[in-house]
């Protein structure tokens, strides 16, 4: 039997523009949409941040609930909602030092939505964008209190990471406290260099090192930014992992040629397949990543 993969979809990300590629889902109806038409071509998980109204980002917990609700009233994909958020909108905090930071309490908002998952960034980062530097910070006692937030909730976390200490550092320490338990489902996004301080570029040398550094019983995902998005997802299955595609990587399908979502993810079944793999049913996707069955 072929091993089965996870394909995510993640739809919209926390920075992308309608002006960057008009075929960006951002609001409630459309996020929705494009998430059914990726289940259909073959994602079995979600990975969704909402935006306001006005297209800049939040992690209000009702405009997360109204995504949910639309999305189940689909399909029975999995839903994960973000407590990244994003560079703008309800997530920005301007400093009086010049700079810019992502404000941690909207974050945690995320997870009062009744997602099954959720990303979960223990570490702090620099990002640059739109000629701004944004401090993102998750320090030590900010991942005790998101892990205990997650916990309460009932809500797995999906361990993201960009470098090898995101894994080693407050990862381990928190799976080792009990915040979570097996498998331990991390994804590793690489290629994001150029907006994220500390993140690493794809290379085959690079993925395959942060791969031996997961701890044991842990089940990988990985996502790459733009040009990066394909060689990386191909040696993550090669490797015995899972992926991740969509607009909030890669707003280009090939060079000039603006993407939609459910065109990345047909690409990433046809190399699945080719390689002699399967794609993930949600409710497979489900028991392979420790989550009650749907009701």
């Amino acid at each position: 039997m072929a091993r089965k993969v996870i394909v995510t979809i993640a739809p919209t990300g926390g920075m992308a523009k309608k002006s960057q590629n008009p075929y960006l889902p951002t609001q409630p109806e459309e996020i929705a949409e494009s998430i059914y038409k990726c289940y259909q071509a073959g994602a079995s998980v979600a990975a969704i941040h909402a935006r306001r109204p006005d297209d800049e980002a939040t992690c209000n917990p009702a405009i997360y609930k109204e995504i949910n609700r639309l999305v189940r009233e689909r399909c029975d994909i999995v839903i994960n909602n973000s407590t990244g958020g994003g560079v703008d909108g309800d997530l920005l905090i301007e400093r009086s030092d010049g700079m810019f930071e992502i404000d941690f309490e909207e974050r945690i908002k995320g997870l009062d939505a009744g997602a099954e998952t959720a990303t979960f960034d223990g570490f702090t980062v620099t990002a640059s964008f739109g000629g701004r530097e944004i401090i993102n910070p998750t320090t030590p006692s900010q991942c005790d209190r998101l892990a205990a937030r997650f916990k309460e909730r009932g809500i797995k976390p999906e361990w993201e990471v960009f470098n090898p200490a995101h894994i080693v550092q407050d990862m381990l320490r928190l799976i080792k406290a009990g915040f979570d338990k097996p498998p331990y489902y991390v994804n590793i996004v690489l290629g994001a260099e150029r907006g994220f301080q500390g993140a690493m570029p794809y290379t085959p040398e690079n993925l395959a090192m942060m791969v031996s550094l997961l701890p044991p019983e842990s089940i990988f995902c990985v996502s790459a930014i733009g040009q990066a998005q394909v060689p990386a997802t191909t040696q993550a299955l090669l490797l015995g992992g899972h992926v991740r595609v969509g607009l909030e990587d890669n707003l280009m399908f090939a060079k000039g040629q603006p993407s939609t979502n459910e065109q990345q993810v047909e690409r990433q079944v046809r190399i699945i397949r080719e390689l002699g793999l399967e794609v993930a049913t949600p409710a497979e996707a489900r028991a392979m990543l420790g989550l009650a069955a749907l009701a």
